[in-house]
């Protein structure tokens, strides 16, 4: 398809969801525009015959009709680029019909700023440069025949924005949707894996690397930084976020920052850290001990990584999501420190650091699908004395998982010095 430009210039205001959504996908999924390899399979172009992109617009598609759609404006920047490849931030993704006469079938609405990197994705989607604000090029653009029922992503389109589109093409003809792409993005094609596959291995190649440098007297942020600084330099575009290095009795603050707290002999060091590689996600905790092991801390680390093994044994499509983390939940709770394991089992991971589905004794029926990839992470923490939490990525299968992580989380392993 070529390239349509809409007429006059005006430009539209960026959610910070949007502001961070670009940061976040720096470097997504450039295999839409250039060569790779993958277990996804890499492409060499946006219509290259192992395009990913497509099947995934199918499937949207197939959701819409669920909805009685006939249209779906996608503006999340995630979502977009899941969709398509693109990695602008203020770009739409008009989705229609394939009906002979629809108005659209598919189209990437942007600006003057990411013309030249559209034009391969040309083959496949309409191109549209609008020269006006984008609610009025969408306006425009579903003013015209066949537009019966548009959905919109009300978690992500603003009030006002929803209102004026309302008002230019009518009340009755937006829809309101919640979570569309989302359940769709919480299984992963081969493709998606691999990306996470890769954020894996950088992330354990960076963790091994500084392992070695770590001695007593070494702030938590000193730490924090050289992980940091390790996986960028193996291709990580940034931190899946703020990496957690917790020693001592911050060992026992589950979504701790690092900070000037030094590292101690004899005691705990808690590492909670992930890579981001081309827009996907990775996610991993260790617990180390620097020289002796504290007695209780030992203790409690055989618990936690029983709890993790009978956790990750039972994790399988068809299984509910409750019915895992009970298995771990109950473990730690037989030993006597239930109540010390206040979060989550664990959570899925991809285009973004926490996102569906999640390991959860309140999501009974939340039915776990192969192809998802989710953490299993069970902690016990203790106030002022220190906590344990052991993490790694699980692709769930038809027959079990897979375990992305090839690191060792046996107590000797973890013992530093």
């Amino acid at each position: 398809m070529g390239t349509l430009a809409l007429p006059t210039p005006s430009r539209r205001q960026w959610h910070p969801e949007m502001r961070a959504a670009q940061r976040i996908m720096a470097n997504m999924a450039t295999s839409a525009t250039k060569s790779g390899k993958g277990g996804g399979g890499g492409t060499k172009s946006a219509g290259a015959a192992t395009d990913p992109f497509l099947p995934r617009q199918r499937k949207v598609r197939e959701a819409m009709l669920g909805h009685e759609l006939t249209h779906l404006l996608v503006s999340s920047p995630l979502d977009v680029g899941y969709l398509t490849g693109l990695t602008g931030g203020d770009s739409y993704l008009l989705i229609g019909p394939r009906q002979p006469g629809a108005p659209v079938t598919a189209a990437l609405i942007s600006d003057f700023r990411y013309q030249e990197e559209l034009q391969p994705f040309a083959d496949k989607l309409e191109i549209i440069i609008r020269k006006r604000s984008m609610g009025e090029a969408v306006a425009d653009l579903l003013s015209g025949p066949g537009v019966e029922r548009v959905g919109i992503q009300a978690d992500i389109m603003t009030v006002a924005e929803r209102d004026a589109l309302a008002k230019k093409i009518g009340t009755k003809k937006v829809v309101s949707t919640v979570g569309l792409i989302n359940k769709l993005r919480s299984v992963k094609d081969a493709h998606e894996i691999d990306l996470i596959r890769r954020a894996v291995k950088i992330q354990e190649g960076a963790l091994l690397e500084v392992l070695p440098t770590i001695e007593a007297g070494q702030t938590e942020q000193a730490i924090a930084a050289r992980l940091e600084s390790e996986m960028k330099a193996r291709g990580s575009a940034a931190p899946s976020f703020d990496t957690i290095v917790g020693a001592k009795g911050n060992s026992a603050l589950p979504h701790y920052r690092a900070g000037e707290m030094k590292v101690a002999n004899n005691n705990v060091l808690l590492i909670d850290w992930g890579a981001t590689y081309k827009g996907y996600h990775s996610d991993m905790t260790r617990t180390f001990a620097l020289g002796k092991w504290p007695k209780k801390m030992a203790e409690i680390y055989e618990i936690v990584l029983e709890a993790h093994k009978l956790a990750a044994a039972a994790l399988c499509a068809g299984k509910s999501s409750a019915e895992i983390d009970k298995v771990a939940r109950d473990h730690i709770a037989a030993a006597g420190y239930g109540e010390h394991f206040g979060h989550s089992l664990g959570h899925g991971i991809g285009l973004q650091i926490h996102e569906e589905p999640r390991l959860s004794h309140m999501l009974a029926g939340v039915k776990l699908q192969a192809g998802q990839v989710v953490t299993i992470e069970p902690g016990i923490y203790l106030p002022g004395v220190g906590g344990v939490r052991l993490e790694n990525d699980y692709v769930v299968t038809e027959t079990g998982s897979e375990c992305l992580a090839t690191l060792p989380m046996t107590l000797e392993w973890a013992t530093l010095g």
